[in-house]
């Protein structure tokens, strides 16, 4: 597919949607070179709807930088070393007692990629659903197109802020920014998340089976159907199940999903990244190149590995020299590992796999005692790691332990945290390991001052 010319540009949308006070709060600029929020509600073009669109995939990578950072030091899957600011040492690892607050470090204000941007995509997925309601410019199954492709982000991102905050819970009314609803606890948003996803599904099947009637960039470029953008819808469909722990709903949504047993384990639709006037892929480090700010390889994830595992020798470059941060809590942290799996500063992101998806059949097989169909499934990744088939003991309890073994090394460091959130969801955060760091482990955060802040300021 050729590429869509710089984005169309991400940077003009950032222009039209920007933080005020409320993190919730979509601000209207009056800017002659942008469409306001009013212009493309009502009566939009054609070209207004594109950009809007084009914007929304923008602000769905958004959140990839922070929670690669953040979430992956959470489960101890990397250090995120930086010699300018001791702090996303000592405070992302929780040594000396730092625990997270309203306004913890990292996360900005209003939370960053972990929350307020997230809450962005929805509201900018909002806006394009509402583009597409009230204009006479697209036909009634290209609404239908676009409006199941806005839901099926906004489930994605809903996601983001209700693992993050966990047990505190969030918003999922968020439709009147000045007064957004109450916070609702993990599982009715999870429920919300799920019901996006069948609306998105509702909408892509009433759409036909042509192609999706506006330009999507190069990160679908295999899914730019209809019929394909459905079964991504699916993918994320199996995603949540696996949160809600509805085993039968995993396998029925992969079932409808682009799993392919027999494909290629890296498939799926992808963040991209083109370089200015877009951004560069912000997890590219130079291999070997002399810096004192990177992501590192965890320690434990290297002391842990098969021998021979491919995954290994494909995701991890030794570097030549290590690179060091010295922290109070815990002496020195050497990063001996540098990620190896960006080619280049523009290389996509994946951002839901072909592979993940396997790992997720073997979970809900395992979890329903479907034991066959478990192993069948683990035994895909193993061979395709080149460790060989699965030879262990068969209890439900012992394919939970190999299914998140190879999760650890199929998934690791990808921009959801996987290693954070399969270790709270089983009660296995205890495993997360300390030693090496001397830090502590956070089971979720509370909401951002600034959310606080302006509940008070409304209240008041």
């Amino acid at each position: 597919m050729k590429k869509f010319n710089s984005y169309i540009s991400a940077v003009a949308l950032a222009g039209l949607f920007t933080f005020g006070c409320n993190p919730l709060q979509l601000d209207q600029i009056d800017d002659p070179n942008n469409p306001s929020v009013g212009s493309v509600t009502n009566n939009a073009t054609r070209s207004q709807i594109q950009f809007v669109l084009t914007g929304l995939e923008s602000r769905h990578r958004g959140y990839v930088t922070n929670i690669s950072q953040a979430w992956n030091t959470f489960g101890r899957e990397i250090w995120y070393l930086n010699g300018s600011d001791p702090r996303f040492q000592t405070d992302w690892l929780g040594q000396a007692g730092r625990v997270p607050d309203r306004v913890y470090f990292g996360f900005g204000a209003t939370g960053g990629g972990s929350y307020a941007t997230p809450y962005q995509a929805v509201l900018q997925a909002e806006v394009l659903i509402n583009a597409a309601a009230n204009t006479t410019s697209i036909s009634a199954q290209e609404r239908d197109a676009i409006t199941g492709f806005a839901k099926m982000i906004q489930g994605y991102q809903f996601m983001i802020p209700a693992n993050f905050v966990y047990d505190n819970g969030v918003r999922i009314d968020v439709s009147d920014v000045l007064n957004p609803g109450s916070y609702v606890p993990y599982d009715q948003a999870m429920d919300h998340v799920r019901s996006l996803l069948i609306e998105a599904d509702q909408s892509l099947t009433a759409a036909g089976t042509g192609t999706f009637p506006m330009t999507l960039t190069p990160g679908f470029a295999q899914f730019n159907t209809i019929p394909a953008l459905r079964q991504v819808n699916n993918a994320i469909l199996a995603r949540a199940n696996t949160y809600r722990k509805d085993w039968q709903g995993v396998l029925t949504a992969l079932e409808a999903s682009f799993m392919d047993l027999e494909g290629n384990l890296d498939l799926g639709p992808a963040h991209p990244y083109n370089g200015p006037p877009d951004q560069f892929n912000p997890l590219f480090y130079v291999l070997d190149a002399a810096v004192n700010t990177i992501i590192v390889v965890h320690p434990s994830v290297l002391a842990d590995t098969i021998p021979g595992d491919l995954r290994v020798r494909n995701k991890f470059f030794e570097r030549e020299a290590p690179v060091t941060i010295t922290t109070d809590a815990a002496g020195a942290l050497i990063g001996t590992h540098q990620d190896n799996r960006w080619t280049t500063n523009t290389t996509p992101i994946t951002f839901i796999k072909n592979e993940e998806l396997i790992l997720l059949k073997a979970e809900a097989h395992a979890n329903l005692n479907q034991t066959s169909e478990a192993v069948d499934a683990i035994n895909i990744i193993r061979n395709a790691a080149e460790i060989g088939n699965y030879t262990g003991a068969t209890t439900q309890e012992a394919l939970i332990d190999e299914i998140l073994f190879q999760r650890r090394y199929s998934l690791w460091a990808e921009p959801w945290g996987h290693r954070w959130i399969d270790a709270r969801r089983y009660d296995r955060m205890d495993e997360i390991p300390t030693s090496f760091d001397q830090g502590a482990i956070f089971r979720q955060f509370p909401h951002p001052q600034a959310e606080v802040s302006w509940d008070q300021y409304v209240s008041d």
